[in-house]
């Protein structure tokens, strides 16, 4: 037999990836999680984890144990819901596209909290997304729909990109007279082969061919490249402020964001408050994400 709290303490460092992150968000020890984690394994007679330079990593056993206690895990919450059914408490992990999380959800989200004070909220903004459907988070914010039938998926909002510059820098350079002329310029963008999603080949989209000079992963590191002068690019117009519009009447980039909720968790009263506050959130800037209309 193992202890079920054993298996709590292996999910949140299966979650977390490392030993250290898990225990502070367990408020114990790392020693402790590595302890509990170490008993599970001689319980279960089977090596659940191996650590690497990049953290923790789920064996076959590991990653099995995992899918089967998530879904104790939710059974648990569920029969607890029967008797609370309207808590909004524990802990709620979004997956959000850099810029977005970065940007519009991190400021926002102290309100969140303020209106559910038993609420905690895990935010992963980066270049890429954690999927729902693996249970690697809750919910996700993702450029295009996701496709798995784990998942309730929901439009989100509409956001609009255009081209940027700094204005120092089209005061020195100029600005193109239109998009077959954006060849002459730097131009900063994505690296090509580390594009996540094909909703990010925006340069495609305004002229073949066209690829930058100055190339990052990240929009942010995007941003700050534009932002210090380093060339024209594509970016969200809720990431532009202090730059200058290049080719305003030519190049308007419409996209959408899309909201996604593993089923099994979707009618939790906490996932229930996040995901009603996200789309408010989300209608109180609609004119910061989309401010050049339809």
């Amino acid at each position: 037999m193992f202890d079920w709290d054993d298996v709590r303490i292996f999910i949140a460092a299966a979650r977390a990836g490392s030993l250290a992150t898990a225990a502070q968000r367990l408020g114990i020890d790392a020693a402790t999680v590595g302890r509990r984690v170490a008993r599970l394994e001689t319980a279960l007679k089977s090596t659940l984890v191996v650590r690497s330079a990049s953290g923790l990593l789920l064996t076959a056993a590991g990653a099995q144990l995992l899918e089967t206690a998530l879904d104790a895990e939710s059974a648990m919450e569920a029969a607890e819901r029967v008797t609370r059914p309207d808590l909004v408490a524990g802990t709620v992990r979004i997956s959000a596209s850099e810029g977005f999380g970065g940007a519009v959800l991190a400021p926002a989200l102290p309100e969140l909290l303020t209106a559910h004070p038993g609420l905690n909220i895990e935010l992963a903004a980066s270049s890429g997304f954690l999927s729902p459907s693996r249970r690697e988070v809750d919910m996700a914010i993702t450029l295009s729909p996701a496709a798995s039938p784990r998942l309730i998926v929901e439009p989100l909002t509409p956001y609009q990109l255009a081209l940027y510059a700094a204005p120092e820098h089209v005061a020195r350079h100029g600005a193109p007279d239109s998009v077959d002329d954006l060849p002459r310029f730097d131009i900063v963008g994505y690296v090509d082969d580390l594009i996540y999603a094909s909703e990010l080949h925006y340069l495609d989209e305004i002229r073949p061919n066209l690829r930058p000079r100055l190339a990052s992963s990240s929009i942010r590191a995007q941003r700050d490249m534009i932002a210090a002068g380093g060339g024209i690019g594509v970016l969200p117009c809720f990431l532009a402020e202090g730059l200058t519009r290049v080719l305003p009447d030519q190049v308007l980039i419409e996209r959408r964001f899309w909201l996604s909720t593993h089923r099994e968790v979707h009618g939790m009263a906490r996932l229930k408050a996040a995901r009603r506050w996200i789309k408010t959130l989300c209608r109180d800037a609609a004119e910061r994400l989309s401010p050049y209309g339809a």
